[in-house]
């Protein structure tokens, strides 16, 4: 008799992977969503400046980045579902210590450790679609997986706002240790093993050491990564810095904060779900090329109205919506196309892809942190930055002969 641990078939399952695999995902994400309407209190609380706040998310990306170099190999070597599981106990366990932080530099140190084990389940869940599914079947679930843990962006931010309206700042973790509970029990009873137990036995940490040189002289794997964390940078430079802009320059309530930073979520989620159909009419590449087009005009626009004097919220808003909605067609359709000559080590694979995406948003935030003075130009103006590379990557990377053979 199979345990819950033991390896189904390979291609068995259905809706319910996108579920999971989505909640396990959105763990990490609620983890830096969620508090971010409480940025400001956390900083009076704590008697620390807004840069000093922003090192815990920072610590949580670095966190992040570096930590799936470690889960990556080991859900190769020894299964999908022991590494999700340490990996969700650290997260509980440093949600605890941020709820329990009597200062500034306890709270970054407690993220750091929940960012250690939120990790787990963004690169796992990668290696699991990839052990399902290529192609634009790939495509689809990766889609679906985005439609699900993009449903936190929306959801958390005005959880935590709400959250805020019945105890402080604090309570906020607490909801987070419940999600990395609840993220726990879902993948012990809902998620079956899907690396089986003779592909183990090739992977080893030698087999590791070797894959990720393997990775790294593959100049087509590092172009799609990197289009992908050039994008999500972009992202996290308005989830780090939006609270302050919003709530502080534009006057927004923590409430009304949270109703805007989820449109813009909605037009990504919403264009993320096309990726199937479209894959399926006209191929990847067509699709990735146009999200990037459409991504870096709509984002340098942005720039170039916000640099011309037009500092309105509505203005902001609209192109965002805009932009990250091509961004929500760029993201899941790399990571796609960077793991789908790299099957046999797939787990490897995503780590690096994981820890080269958290590693740039990391130290891009870092760098952006110099030059924000508390209005919305600096921001806009290094979003488009991102997207200008993002576009100048996608010229090069596209023409490899490698995306005719994952189409």
């Amino acid at each position: 008799m199979q345990s819950k641990d033991s390896v189904s078939s390979p291609r068995a399952g259905g809706s319910h992977h996108a579920i999971v695999l989505g909640l396990l995902s959105a763990v990490g994400l609620f983890a830096l969503d969620m508090y971010l309407p409480a940025l400001p209190a956390i900083s009076l609380d704590l008697h620390a400046d807004s840069h000093a706040v922003q090192a815990s998310l920072i610590s949580f990306f670095a966190a992040m980045a570096v930590s799936q170099i470690v889960y990556g190999p080991l859900s190769d070597m020894f299964g999908r579902k022991r590494p999700l599981y340490v990996g969700l106990v650290l997260y509980i366990l440093g949600a605890i210590g941020c709820a329990l932080s009597t200062d500034i530099s306890w709270l970054v140190a407690f993220r750091f450790v929940q960012g250690t084990g939120a990790c787990a389940g963004v690169v796992i869940a990668r290696a699991i679609v990839r052990d399902l599914h290529t192609g634009a079947a790939a495509a689809q679930l990766m889609s679906r997986l985005m439609l699900v843990f993009s449903i936190s962006p929306i959801l958390a931010p005005l959880a935590g706002s709400i959250v805020t309206v019945f105890g402080n700042w604090r309570l906020i973790f607490w909801v987070m240790v419940f999600a990395g509970v609840v993220g726990f029990v879902a993948g012990r009873f809902f998620l079956e093993e899907t690396r089986p137990v003779a592909a183990r036995s090739e992977s080893s940490l030698g087999g590791a050491l070797k894959a990720y040189g393997t990775l790294l002289k593959d100049p087509y794997y590092l172009g799609l990564v990197l289009m992908a964390s050039f994008g999500m940078s972009s992202y996290m430079i308005y989830v780090a810095n939006s609270s302050f802009v919003l709530i502080g320059h534009y006057g927004l309530s923590p409430t009304f904060y949270s109703l805007v930073f989820s449109v813009n979520a909605i037009g990504f989620i919403g264009m993320s779900q096309m990726n199937g159909w479209l894959a399926r009419r006209i191929g990847l590449r067509r699709v990735i090329r146009g999200a990037v087009s459409g991504y870096a005009l709509t984002m340098v626009a942005l720039a170039v109205l916000m640099a011309g004097g037009a500092d309105r919220l509505d203005i902001m808003a609209a192109f965002l919506f805009a932009g990250y909605a091509f961004l929500g067609m760029i993201v899941p359709n790399a990571a796609v196309l960077a793991l789908e000559h790299h099957g046999r080590i797939a787990g490897t694979a995503s780590a690096m892809m994981g820890t080269i995406q958290f590693m740039t948003s990391a130290l891009v935030v870092g760098v952006s942190g110099m030059f924000m003075d508390g209005t919305a130009r600096p921001m806009v103006v290094i979003i488009a930055i991102c997207s200008a590379i993002v576009f100048l990557l996608s010229i090069a990377v596209l023409k490899s002969r490698h995306v005719v053979a994952a189409e």
